[in-house]
């Protein structure tokens, strides 16, 4: 005799539809879908880069200043990223022979710039304007974590609408829409 399936109802019970059993069936890969979106907006690891560049190095253990490399964020919008000069500044003398350094002396030769890849990358409906929260002395932190222990830096926050708005509750910064959302 084929065995039946029951589900509950308020009627007590009774066998389980094929429309319910297809629903769950259906829902299963949707939800695993959701699951790793979620999981891979914020990045363990962090992207890989052109060069192997260590915050850990230099943000934690030689505690160069944030706005040294990315010296556009008490400027404007954008923090931005170093120049190949303005690393070369410092590397034509220190680690020169290290590889990571010698890629950077390639990109130098060829008059090429770096083409990082972006850890945060907020929707284009929104505006963050790095040097509002630079003048505001919101630390680099804040959002990104502690980047001085972080060999590659990856993202840490989820930056949604809700964490920045209770951020400037807190704060008492504009809660006004346009001041981010245009």
């Amino acid at each position: 005799m084929e065995q039946q399936r029951w589900s509950a109802s308020r009627k007590g019970r009774r066998p389980a539809s094929k429309r319910g059993r297809l629903a769950f069936v259906g829902l299963v890969p949707f939800l695993s879908v959701a699951l790793l979106s979620c999981a891979n907006r914020l990045d363990l690891e962090g992207p890989d880069q052109p060069i192997a560049f260590s915050h850990k190095t230099h943000a934690g253990q030689l505690k160069v200043d944030c706005q040294f490399c990315h010296l556009y964020a008490r400027r404007s919008a954008s923090a931005g990223v170093p120049s190949v000069k303005r690393c070369m500044g410092c590397h034509e003398v220190v680690e020169s022979d290290s590889p990571a350094v010698r890629k950077l002396q390639e990109y130098w030769d060829r008059k090429e710039p770096i083409a990082w890849k972006k850890v945060y990358d907020l929707p284009d409906h929104v505006s963050f304007f790095h040097d509002r929260h630079v003048r505001a002395e919101v630390p680099c932190q804040d959002c990104h974590g502690d980047v001085g222990a972080m060999e590659r830096v990856r993202q840490v926050k989820d930056l949604t609408m809700d964490e920045c708005v209770q951020c400037h509750r807190q704060q008492k910064a504009s809660v006004d829409c346009l001041a981010c959302h245009h």
